[in-house]
């Protein structure tokens, strides 16, 4: 089969078809250690094999995105039937971020001009493969103390690219968005409700909105604690009951940013762009922490966030396809080197152990590795490290 690569972002999001995921490459405990284009390859086929047919990437300040947009149409030439496409992401700071100084939020970084002038020139050179354009990430909520920015800055750099493509500089079918926290989308405190928000919902073609039960797990956690009247399920209902309400507490936040941008009278699409569950953590998360993570919630949590974004044609770009140990080098147990469906020895984990059974993975393997599951496929291993959601 051929594929028509003159495929829109409206014609791939909220498709159940195309599965999306974010995508990271690095192995290593720094970053300065690029991917070869030949382990972006094999990354792309293993993706292919679970279904994944839209990437999300971060920034395009180093050369990973570059080679991955090679790899990618390596791949399609070689061929014809093998589809990947991705949602290219321009990291924006705002001016003193991650210096040591003080970071000015109301000012921003020297820096984001270069980076969206990368991502253009990326977007014209691979329009077959880049199909949607995202200025920052998590870069208006105010938790990402290192380096938000006002709303407005966002906004120039999506009315700039919107300008390009209606000078023809660009597609006019590329689409244009941001992907930030529900709140940073109205989703929640009232604080972000400014005007300035409001143009940009009137200016992107989509939204793309994030939103973490687990980290919420110890942050804002009455939905996690197992509640009086479930005190005599088994400790496996008791879980699974937990997964539920996680689930639930996503659909909520999706909900709030849906009907906060439907209360300003726009009729625009609304989908996640970041989501996922950590399968270790030595910190907030973990054994002395909420008992959030650990890889048989981590694996429900991916199937139940999937079977409802399916339903709901929602694209989710599940965070992520895999571990990567430079998020918190000095600490690795730390749960953001933990939120890969596959692991840095080529297990699958849990989540998508169907998918090894099912052969998918038959003849790929990672940095040589051949794809086997973690714990041996041992279920009874898998639950016994399953950590109990406090009582509440």
């Amino acid at each position: 089969m051929i594929v028509d690569r003159k495929k829109t972002a409206k014609d791939i999001l909220g498709n159940p078809y195309y599965l999306a995921i974010s995508y990271g490459g690095y192995r290593e405990k720094s970053r300065d250690i690029q991917p070869t284009i030949q382990q972006l390859k094999d990354d792309m086929k293993i993706l292919s094999a679970m279904g994944i047919k839209i990437l999300r990437t971060y920034n395009v300040q180093l050369q990973q995105v570059p080679n991955l947009l090679i790899a990618i149409s390596q791949l399609n030439a070689e061929n014809p039937s093998f589809e990947m496409y991705v949602m290219l992401g321009a990291w924006i700071d705002c001016h003193n971020a991650w210096s040591g100084h003080t970071p000015n939020h109301e000012i921003e970084s020297e820096h984001n001009a270069g980076e969206i002038d990368r991502a253009v020139a990326l977007a014209k050179q691979y329009p077959e493969i880049v199909k949607i354009l995202a200025v920052g990430n998590e870069a208006m909520v105010h938790w990402a103390t290192n380096y938000f920015v006002r709303p407005k800055v966002i906004l120039k750099w999506v009315n700039h690219l919107q300008t390009l493509k209606k000078n023809g500089e660009l597609p006019e079918d590329l689409w244009v968005t941001s992907s930030d926290d529900f709140s940073s989308w109205g989703g929640g405190d009232p604080i972000y409700h400014t005007e300035d928000l409001i143009k940009l919902i009137n200016t992107v073609d989509y939204v793309s909105m994030h939103t973490y039960p687990m980290h919420n797990s110890h942050y804002n956690p009455a939905f996690w604690l197992v509640p009086d009247n479930e005190w005599n399920f088994s400790n496996k209902q008791k879980i699974e009951s937990g997964m539920q309400r996680a689930l639930e507490f996503a659909a909520k936040q999706y909900e709030g940013v849906s009907n906060f941008v439907k209360s300003l009278g726009v009729d625009k699409p609304v989908h996640i762009g970041e989501t996922g569950w950590a399968t270790t953590s030595n910190g907030p998360y973990g054994a002395d922490g909420s008992k959030a993570a650990d890889e048989y919630k981590s694996g429900k949590y991916y199937r139940l966030i999937r079977e409802w974004s399916n339903k709901e044609k929602v694209s989710c770009f599940y965070f992520e396809a895999f571990d990567e140990q430079w998020k918190d080098a000095a600490n690795p147990l730390g749960s953001e080197n933990h939120f890969g469906l596959i692991n840095l020895k080529g297990e699958a984990k849990y989540a998508i152990w169907n998918l090894v059974d099912e052969g998918n993975f038959k003849g790929l393997t990672r940095d040589g590795i051949p794809i086997t599951k973690t714990f041996k496929g041992q279920r009874e291993d898998l639950l016994l490290e399953a950590l109990l959601p406090p009582l509440a």
